[in-house]
């Protein structure tokens, strides 16, 4: 029978009777929150104090494992530690807890422990509550607190996410005791040196997973260091309005975006730096720009910036961000517009506005990955998508550098293809009175004509001056003429040619500008090409190392897995040999009390029998006499005369008789008196003869 209770049921375990309590948003529901590896329920005491209540989780059968046990003996000892109560747990076994597990199998292996009052991280998140400074530093504190005090010991969460960070310090319920402000839930995936690793791993939660190890399980003592710099970054800037708005849902980050150059990376580092100063922030970029898990800050890195900053400090920041809206807030917008939008132009250096970048040793890694996602975008036919990430990667190239030509390049082609502008440079007509070649044409035609008006009017002088010279003076103004007009005509056809060798020129000059720049721009493909060439083989580099890697880890991976299953295997048998020890115990008892009831039952029988034959027989005898005594009193009435009591006793007789007519037959001389009676009470004249 499944375990599905109703509020107010009762529960005994280890003989403590514990009642099932009622969701307070959900009257007439049980109090049950499901997980991804259970569901738990809020158990109270018989006396219904709420200090004592305690959490019952119900395995689903993929996470009922008898190792369970022994996890759970080893984490008592952490639940000293501020944050893991959770770890005071009691494992539901078959050997202390069978007949509760006999009426609910689903209880195998189920766990009790605290209930910890309050809400989830998840929950202020998906409220979208925004907290104030003080809080959102005491949650800093008090996480990175536990998760300081984890790793000196060598213990990590390996599931830490807004779900299972609880927040007591909201809680309504009057605080007993010295109880820590956060507390960690949903505890056995811990790793730890005396743990054994689990068979099923989790990869991390969404919003809260590094991606790089997002599709790997998570298990080390390194595992929280990413989920713990996000959560505690979450806390510090949730006290900023704009961080609260900006959050994408469930987490502040979209699990697409996480390690990524976005929008939301950039205005949480501007919210930190503003606010807790540049310590913290450094932090969090460590992190974020982090290629494992191993090179995040660790959680007492954490707890020292935090325990340096002052909370003034923030409330003054939040009342200079909330002044300058209030007084300009347009202009604050265009500033965000401004800030949050990557730069698209290549900069004027000689005004001294070089891009800053952030001086990481991950850097070139970052430059790579993002220069990759940009041109996988552009072979699936996404500009937008991939003219943001070119954006975005611009503040990290090297100035002047061949990708920073590159990038250039590629945000004006993806820019000119989202945004195609009217092509104002097509050539417009020119009338044809306005054309060179008509122009050059007229001008020789004035200089032609003149040169040949004066010649005629000297012409006409000579012939009514010298009449005899006419023809001589004709000869010479033609051969005149002819020169000037030859003159005019080879300083038009100079003059043409100076026009045509200088467009000749003007067009040799253009082709060695147009040659120039598909030079250089064949150069800037060879450089960008050559780069390409070292970056693909130093990644084929990286990923022949990963490879291998990886491969050396499978490899260990599955000499431990045998081993477990080897040890697994033998602990089975074990466990089927002492269930069978057990199961022949209590069927041989139970075999020995049926028999012992069969014989009890049969002798009862047996007696109740005897008894009722001697009831039987005493009865008969008593029959007997009263048939007789019937009969006599018959035979006296009819000597009397008395017929019709006669009658009555013959009846009676007869009555009697036929109660037990095969007994009372072979009865001595019984069967003889009642063939007289009925011969009687057929013929009244019938004399009962004296028997």
């Amino acid at each position: 029978m499944s375990f599905q209770p109703n509020p107010g049921d009762e529960v005994v375990i280890n003989d403590i009777v514990y009642t099932i309590g009622q969701h307070p948003a959900a009257p007439g529901l049980a109090y049950a929150q499901a997980g991804r590896q259970g569901i738990v329920y809020q158990l109270l005491p018989r006396n219904g104090s709420i200090h004592g209540a305690k959490a019952l989780k119900v395995f689903f059968p993929k996470f009922r494992i008898p190792a369970m046990v022994y996890q759970s003996e080893h984490m008592e000892s952490y639940s000293e530690l501020p944050g893991l109560q959770v770890c005071k747990r009691d494992v539901l076994t078959p050997e202390r807890n069978g007949a509760l597990i006999g009426k609910h199998p689903d209880l195998l292996y189920a766990v009790l422990m605290p209930w910890v009052q309050g809400q989830t991280w998840f929950d202020v998140i998906s409220d979208q509550r925004q907290l104030t400074a003080e809080e959102s530093l005491k949650l800093a504190r008090a996480l990175a607190g536990t998760g300081s005090a984890m790793e000196q010991r060598g213990l990590a969460h390996c599931d830490m996410s807004a779900p299972n960070v609880m927040i007591p310090f909201f809680s309504e319920v009057e605080k007993l005791g010295k109880t820590s402000a956060v507390e960690l839930v949903d505890v056995e995936q811990m790793y730890g040196s005396k743990m054994d690793r689990p068979d099923a791993l989790l990869a991390g939660s969404p919003g809260y997973a590094a991606h790089r190890t997002v599709h790997s399980g998570l298990w080390s003592s390194y595992a929280d260091r990413f989920a713990g710099a996000v959560i505690i970054a979450e806390m510090l800037s949730w006290s900023d309005p704009v961080i609260v708005e900006k959050a994408w849902g469930e987490s502040y980050f979209d699990q697409h975006e996480m390690q990524t150059v976005s929008e939301r990376y950039y205005a949480m580092r501007e919210s930190l730096e503003k606010r807790w100063g540049s310590k913290l922030s450094d932090l969090f970029i460590r992190a974020w720009e982090s290629h494992d898990l191993s090179s995040c800050p660790t959680f007492g890195e954490w707890y020292v910036a935090l325990a340096a900053v002052d909370v003034d400090q923030a409330n003054a920041a939040a009342a200079v961000t909330s002044e300058d809206e209030d007084t300009n807030p347009s202009e604050a917008d265009v500033n965000l517009t401004k800030s949050s939008e990557p730069v698209s132009e290549p900069v004027n250096t000689q005004d001294g506005n070089i891009p800053q970048t952030p001086h990481s040793p991950d850097q070139e890694a970052v430059v790579n990955r993002l220069f990759l996602q940009a041109r996988a975008l552009e072979d699936e036919d996404k500009p937008a998508a991939a003219l943001e990430v070119y954006r975005s990667l611009y503040h990290f190239i090297p100035h002047n550098s061949a990708m920073q030509m590159e990038v250039e390049a590629a945000i004006k082609e993806l820019d000119a293809k989202l945004n195609p502008k009217e092509d104002t440079d097509k050539p417009v007509p020119v009338p044809f009175y306005r054309s060179k070649k008509f122009m050059i044409s007229s001008a020789v035609l004035i200089v032609l004509l003149a040169g040949g008006v004066p010649t005629v009017k000297i012409l006409a002088d000579q012939a009514e001056v010298k009449q005899k010279e006419q023809q001589e003076a004709t000869r010479l103004a033609e051969i005149k003429a002819a020169e000037e007009a030859e003159a005019a005509k080879a300083a038009a056809l100079k003059q043409q040619e100076e026009q045509e060798k200088q467009k000749a020129a003007e067009a040799a000059k253009l082709d060695a500008e147009e040659k120039k720049k598909l030079a250089e721009a064949k150069q800037k493909e060879a450089e960008a090409k050559k780069k390409e060439e070292e970056r693909k083989a130093l990644q084929a580099k990286y990923d022949k190392q990963a490879k291998y890697e990886a491969f050396l880890v499978k490899q260990e991976q599955q000499k431990k897995e045998a081993a477990k299953r080897a040890q697994q295997e033998k602990y089975d048998k074990q466990a089927k040999y002492e269930a069978y020890l057990v199961w022949k115990k209590e069927n041989d008892a139970k075999l020995a009390k049926q028999e012992a009831e069969r014989k009890a039952a049969a002798e009862v029988k047996r007696q109740q029998e005897i008894a009722r034959k001697a009831a039987l027989k005493k009865k008969r005898a008593q029959n007997v006499v009263t048939l007789i005594a019937h009969y006599n009193k018959t035979y006296n009435a009819q000597k009397g005369r008395k017929i019709e009591n006669a009658e009555a006793y013959a009846r009676d007789f007869k009555n009697l008789y036929n109660t037990d007519a095969a007994y009372f037959k072979g009865v001595g001389k019984v069967a003889a008196r009642m063939s007289a009676i009925n011969k009687f009470l057929s013929n009244t004249s019938y004399t009962l003869p004296n028997l």
